[in-house]
């Protein structure tokens, strides 16, 4: 039986999930936090100390959470999946898909860069000129969201309305990331998530949220939509920018009927999206983990 090391510091669910169903494809898996790993360059070892993989290497790995810390925390652990993909070691979603999409400016940078259309985005070092921007925005009517620059699940961010919110604008560690507000169509608040494995959509929903964030961890409810064309063109599109395996593209359709890409998860939650569609996804990316890259691996050897 084949090993699969899934890390993350939380298994729950989604860890359950998907430990079930490679274990129904005859992979064993085992949760590792990247915390718990290092680097061992010494003769006759190998470089990589996986807690449970000390002998061997995993056939592969699952990447279901990186934990936050310092600058170089956060490198390190994205070094250990950089290292794994170059000892021929399929990551999923690799390292590269990973640093990508946290960072929250790049993102901005390569979805405009790929022709797709994203909120407009401002990220820079220097508090007065982002206060003159937010400023700016007001005055023509527009609202600002403040973000971290990495961050999840609606962590830290701030809806500025007026200018006395202004007093409020604060960058994360001395970056500010400005994004303007997108109002969507019909009442209330709501965005779209469309769920991509290897350049195809496999389930979308609509989240309706509680207030102006659409995260399910914070209270919004799933309805399953259609895979409409527009929407899913432009979620395969993003998805391929960023150069994932597989992603949640958040899309808003604004009250104009345009389609915004605003964000696109490597890390992306899929409870909510099950509980409203009868798609398996853990069993869709473990098929295409073990048939694209794990199998090519075997082939090739």
């Amino acid at each position: 039986m084949g090993r699969i090391a899934i890390f993350t510091d939380d298994p729950g669910w989604h860890g359950k999930q998907l430990s079930l169903a490679f274990a129904s494809r005859g992979y064993s898996c085992d949760y590792v936090s990247l915390t718990e790993c290092r680097f061992a360059i010494e003769v006759g070892r190998q470089p990589i100390y996986i807690p449970g993989f000390e002998h061997k290497l995993p056939d592969a790995a699952f990447v279901r959470g990186v934990p936050g810390g310092s600058l170089e925390e956060v490198v390190l652990y994205l070094d250990f999946l950089h290292a794994l993909k170059a000892m021929g070691i399929p990551v999923y979603n690799d390292g590269r898909a990973v640093e990508r999409s946290v960072d929250k400016a790049m993102t901005s940078f390569l979805l405009h860069n790929a022709g797709l259309p994203t909120p407009m985005t401002w990220v820079l070092r220097d508090h007065d000129e982002a206060l003159k921007i937010a400023e700016s925005e007001l005055k023509q009517g527009n609202l600002i969201i403040s973000k971290p620059l990495f961050g999840s699940q609606g962590e830290g961010i701030r809806r500025i309305e007026k200018s006395t919110d202004l007093f409020w604008l604060t960058g994360s560690h001395g970056v500010y990331y400005l994004q303007r507000f997108i109002h969507c169509e019909g009442d209330g608040f709501s965005d779209h998530r469309v769920f991509v494995i290897n350049g195809k959509a496999v389930a979308a929903m609509r989240r309706r949220g509680k207030f102006w964030l659409n995260n399910v961890a914070r209270g919004a409810s799933c309805e399953l939509i259609d895979l409409e064309p527009e929407m899913v063109g432009l979620a395969v599109k993003a998805t391929n920018a960023l150069a994932m395996d597989y992603a949640g593209v958040d899309i808003i359709r604004n009250r104009e009927g345009r389609c915004t890409v605003i964000e696109v998860n490597s890390i992306p939650a899929w409870k909510g999206l099950e509980s409203v569609c009868d798609v398996n996804i853990a069993g869709l990316m473990a098929d295409d983990l073990i048939n694209r890259k794990m199998n090519r691996n075997t082939a090739a050897a």
